[in-house]
């Protein structure tokens, strides 16, 4: 398929897992991708990618706690591009797997700042562009831990992805009538390196999953990917404010 030739997406987190996985996905459907994330080199790896399977990609270094640097985004997306049509906010961190009350200031000020309050300043500068441009699709990357379910040691992530899930049916309804449609996507766990405990290797994860949710497995990074393909799609074009869980049954 072909969904996206012609279109410009702009995609946070970039450089690793989910974020690759999803720019891989917009730009084998014909998409011009802006791979945006904090380290170079990772990047770099994400365009390459693309570019060796025939895809157009372009790298720009970018901080989403930064408000300056997110704008300098937006505006680089637009002039390699020609314009923004669709941004998927994916750059995420967790830390803090501790009791709640003994999380430092120090992980929950780097969690919140950069799940919660990145997310709303890279909705602020896209939606900037988009109002001015005929609208938009945005698509946020939230988690089924949240909103959707809780476990013991990780307050400080959960509460950041419940205010995404929040912040994203919130935005959804200010900006519908600017032609931007806002969704969000709750994986959970996925392959990828977040989903491994602290010295945990792939092979301990998929022993540990086997009992851990009703799939038995967790969720491959292209099927998280196709999901978030389908909401920036024109097939999604009544969802608005949607939270998508993939999670292999772990909320069901």
């Amino acid at each position: 398929m072909n969904r996206f030739t012609g279109k410009t997406v702009l995609v946070t987190g970039a450089g690793t897992g989910l974020g690759r996985a999803i720019s891989l996905a917009f730009a084998a459907e014909g998409a011009s991708v802006v791979a945006a994330g904090r380290t170079a080199s990772s990047l770099d790896e994400t365009v390459g990618l693309i570019k060796a399977a025939g895809g157009t990609s372009v790298a720009v270094t970018a901080d989403v706690t930064d408000s300056d640097s997110l704008r300098n985004l937006v505006h680089e997306s637009v002039t390699r591009f020609g314009g923004l049509d669709i941004a998927v906010n994916n750059a995420g961190i967790f830390r803090g797997t501790v009791p709640a009350g003994e999380i430092s200031e120090e992980d929950w000020d780097a969690v919140l700042k950069t799940n919660t309050t990145g997310v709303w300043l890279a909705m602020k500068h896209e939606i900037a562009h988009m109002k001015e441009n005929g609208g938009g699709v945005i698509v946020n990357i939230s988690s089924n831990l949240g909103t959707h379910m809780r476990i013991p040691n990780a307050a400080a992530y959960i509460t950041s992805k419940a205010a995404v899930s929040a912040l994203t049916r919130a935005a959804a309804l200010d900006h519908i009538h600017q032609n931007i449609r806002i969704n969000a996507v709750s994986p959970g766990a996925a392959d990828g390196p977040m989903s491994l405990f602290p010295g945990e290797t792939e092979a301990d994860r998929t022993e540990r999953v086997k009992t851990q949710n009703p799939l038995g497995r967790v969720a491959e990074a292209g099927e998280v990917a196709a999901a978030v393909l389908y909401l920036a799609s024109p097939a999604a074009g009544a969802m608005v404010g949607t939270d998508l869980v993939i999670d292999s049954g772990s909320t069901a």
